[in-house]
């Protein structure tokens, strides 16, 4: 398991240089000049000057490349052009929140899309199966921040369950999950129609098989025959599914964030892009992209930890 484990994070290593590579030029060629977003307008043309050099803007882009490459190999993400502060230290105030979201998401999606999935794959073209699938693909076509929206102002402004704002950094443990439900509803709702309907076809597909036939025609119980050999057996696509789409609920977290007012990587993105703080922008995708490395990884190895047939090389 450790040999395997160090052989996909050496083969992650090409795969981050070339975002490496990606984010730092695309940053550098996106509109507008940072010196200027930052000191304002009424600046002088000294004091731009000055803070060009003073941030290595004038170098040539190789040279600030491996400037910036030094500092990554030194283990430091930069220090932010506004603040003057690490970007590390302003990354790890906010990354608690963005992943405590994307975990209740994913959370809320598996436990319930997966048994709406099993209910849907048993009752095959049936009612119950038609409405489910109907429900799945609104989830599915509705974005992110219109869902987000729908539930403020069902469950917020109407009832009056949850609050409008969410603020995770006041009170105790349980106050930090009440407001966190309403965002990780609105992102996980997402993953709810994408693993129930990965849950629905796998069901399916092993429900066809000759050993669940031979089960059952055994007498195995109908819930030991679901539960231990059917869904053991049709774990892996909704892994896949978990550990493709854990990038996309990073992404829609963006506008959760901003919609609930909650601190995160989203929120920090976007003051950054329109700072033009190259040097903290650089560091949230090196960040972010690291994330979903890792979690790519940890679905490699959850395949051979459901499906004993996956063997680790």
């Amino acid at each position: 398991m450790a040999r395997y484990i160090i052989q996909r994070l050496l083969s992650t290593i090409p795969t981050l240089f070339g975002i490496l590579v990606i984010v730092f030029v695309m940053i550098r060629i996106a509109p507008g000049d940072p010196a200027l977003a930052i000191l304002g307008d009424n600046a002088s043309q000294e004091a731009l000057n000055a803070f060009r050099e003073r941030m290595g803007l004038n170098d040539p882009m190789i040279v600030q490349f491996w400037d910036f490459m030094k500092g990554l190999a030194s283990g430091s993400l930069g220090v932010s052009m506004v603040t003057g502060t690490p970007v590390w230290q302003s990354i790890s105030e906010v990354l608690p929140f963005t992943l405590e979201l994307a975990f209740g998401a994913i959370l809320f999606g598996i436990v319930i899309g997966v048994p709406l999935g099993i209910i849907s794959a048993l009752w095959r073209n049936g009612f119950l199966d038609y409405f489910l699938r109907v429900v799945s693909l609104l989830g599915l076509s509705f974005p992110a921040f219109l869902t987000a929206i729908l539930l403020i102002l069902w469950l917020s402004i109407e009832w009056r369950i949850f609050p409008v704002i969410s603020t995770p950094t006041s009170g105790g443990l349980w106050d930090r999950i009440y407001n966190l439900i309403l965002p990780a509803l609105s992102l996980g709702l997402i993953m709810v129609a994408y693993i129930m309907r990965s849950a629905r076809s796998a069901m399916l597909d092993v429900l066809g098989e000759d050993y669940i036939r031979t089960a059952r025609a055994k007498g195995a119980p109908g819930r030991r025959l679901i539960w231990h050999h059917a869904l053991r057996n049709a774990l892996i696509p909704i892994v896949t599914v978990v550990g493709l789409y854990f990038g996309l609920l990073i992404g829609n977290a963006v506008l959760t964030e901003i919609i609930f007012n909650r601190p995160g990587l989203g929120k920090l993105i976007v003051l950054s892009l329109n700072q033009r703080d190259y040097t903290t922008l650089q560091g949230l995708m090196i960040v972010s992209a690291l994330m979903i490395v890792i979690v790519n990884l940890l679905t490699d190895i959850c395949y051979a930890l459901v499906d004993p047939r996956v063997k680790l090389k």
